[in-house]
């Protein structure tokens, strides 16, 4: 089950949109395929019954509704009310899985919590939802029973509720992230060994840096079901990440899950732009780095019969393996990024060029495949060609209450054309007023800005290395383009 709808969502700073909660759901259920998405919490806002009332909408025209889950409360009913006013028929019914939650935070004994779950449990079966119970601080709760203080909280609840009807699922939080794998797989083996006939879920928090560990005692201790996160996300540290765990779990366990691995990498980058959180680069199966070899006796490796490569191949998810320039690279990097671009080198020439990128990297400046014509041409001695397009001047202008203006003069070839626009912000008219030229005077296609990125490194020196990335799609290829950093050092001004 995944969780990035809910527990995603508690992640500080993250708030999705109804319709991006829409789009979201159909990348999972309908491109992912995971079989259930749990989407909401019951009560929370306006917003968040229009979203799940989109999403139940388009759910039940594609006969996806059972796989659709909202969090609930112990509230007579009232989560049961707004869950069917917004069209689910399942909920996530959040019950205290600790004594110590159930005593100190809703002041009532475990024999009153019972009773309140019953009736809430049997008012859901009235109305036809579908119930799933939530332990919550369920590793709270069996942490506290030693050999010295036994306390059967967990199970004693539990021997109340089993027999109840319309509960399908037991869902096991690890709500504070506090178990560590042979903990996890002790007390999972616990719960199957006294209930064997019940379907146990697990929910990691990862506090610990635990979280896929967990995952995975848990599916050896006899869970059947998994919620993990796109991207991790989730309350304070976060979930288990969908991607790491569908991948050691086919690779490390022989596996077999219904997700499709092509479309992890798609729905991760969908759900950073709608999250604003940014994927870190080394993030596993995701991140923008980990299919990138840097050391060049890692290329030159690959290059030879793929020593340098494991059971995560980048084709898997949809990448593709790359080979960094900079400080570490070799000769096999480079070459091998000159055969994606269709181009030869003698060895003498190849050993220039090397020098160069390791010259350029030591300077801390970023080299990427698309820099390599470029470098060849510097390095090379190829002079002959002429700047195609340069940037001979421009204007930008903002005042209060008035759209920004820019005025560009561009040479292109022979040619010299002056365009002015307005836009959004002063780069907006500036990309405007050179898309006027390329698009109305020439009759040219121009690239689309996709992304763009800026690192600033911290501490506010006057000689900070500023570096703008921005990446643009020109006929569904994408361009990355980077800012070259001053000679000379520059006030942040």
């Amino acid at each position: 089950m995944d969780t990035t709808l809910r527990d995603g969502e508690q992640t500080s700073g993250v708030s999705f949109m109804p319709h991006e909660k829409l789009l979201i759901c159909r990348a999972l259920l309908e491109s992912l395929h995971v079989d259930r998405v749990e989407v909401a919490s019951a009560r929370v806002s306006d917003g968040e019954l229009e979203a799940v009332q989109r999403i139940t909408r388009w759910a039940a025209s594609k006969d996806m509704l059972d796989r659709v889950e909202v969090l609930g409360f112990v509230d007579d009913g009232r989560s049961l009310e707004w869950i069917e006013r917004a069209g689910a028929r399942t909920i996530n019914l959040l019950c205290k899985g600790s004594r110590r939650h159930c005593e100190g935070q809703l002041g009532k004994s475990i024999n009153e919590h019972i009773a309140d779950i019953r009736r809430n449990v049997e008012l859901a079966a009235s109305k036809g939802i579908a119930v799933n119970v939530y332990l919550e601080d369920w590793s709270g709760g069996m942490k506290a029973a030693t050999a010295d203080t036994p306390d059967d909280y967990v199970f004693c609840l539990l021997d109340a509720l089993i027999d109840l009807r319309g509960i399908r699922r037991i869902m096991l939080p690890d709500t504070l992230g506090i178990l560590n794998p042979l903990e996890t797989l002790d007390y999972m083996r616990q719960m199957v060994k006294r209930y064997p006939d019940v379907h146990f879920d697990f929910h990691a928090h990862n506090d610990y840096d635990l979280a896929v560990s967990n995952v995975l005692a848990a599916v050896l201790g006899g869970a059947r079901g998994l919620h993990t996160a796109i991207n991790g996300l989730g309350e304070r540290a976060g979930n288990a990440p969908l991607a790491s765990v569908q991948a050691i779990l086919k690779d490390h366990f022989n596996a077999k899950t219904n997700i499709n691995e092509e479309q992890l990498n798609r729905v991760a980058h969908m759900v950073e732009s709608y999250s604003g959180i940014a994927i870190p680069p080394n993030k596993p199966i995701t991140g923008s780095a980990v299919f990138t070899q840097v050391a060049g006796v890692h290329a030159d490796g690959d290059n030879k019969d793929g020593l340098y490569q494991n059971a995560l191949r980048p084709e898997r998810f949809g990448r593709r393996r790359e080979y960094a320039l900079g400080k570490s690279s070799g000769k096999a990097n480079v070459r091998m990024n000159l055969q994606e671009l269709g181009l030869d080198l003698s060895d003498e020439d190849m050993k220039k060029v090397t020098d160069r990128i390791i010259e350029l990297g030591d300077k801390k400046e970023q080299v990427t495949q698309e820099d390599l014509p470029y470098i060849i041409r510097d390095v090379l001695k190829h002079s002959d060609e002429d700047e195609h397009v340069r940037l001979l001047s421009y204007m930008v202008s903002t005042a209060y209450g008035l759209r920004p203006m820019a005025q560009v003069r561009l040479q292109i070839g022979d040619q010299i054309y002056e365009e002015s626009a307005q836009g959004d912000g002063q780069y907006d008219a500036f990309v405007r007023a050179v898309r006027h030229i390329y698009r109305d005077r020439l009759g040219l296609k121009f690239p689309w800005l996709s992304n763009y990125s800026v690192i600033i490194p911290p501490g506010g020196r006057t000689d900070a290395l500023v570096q703008t990335t921005i990446e643009w799609v020109y006929e569904e290829h994408s361009m990355p383009t980077r800012q070259k950093p001053p000679s000379k050092p520059q006030s942040n001004c």
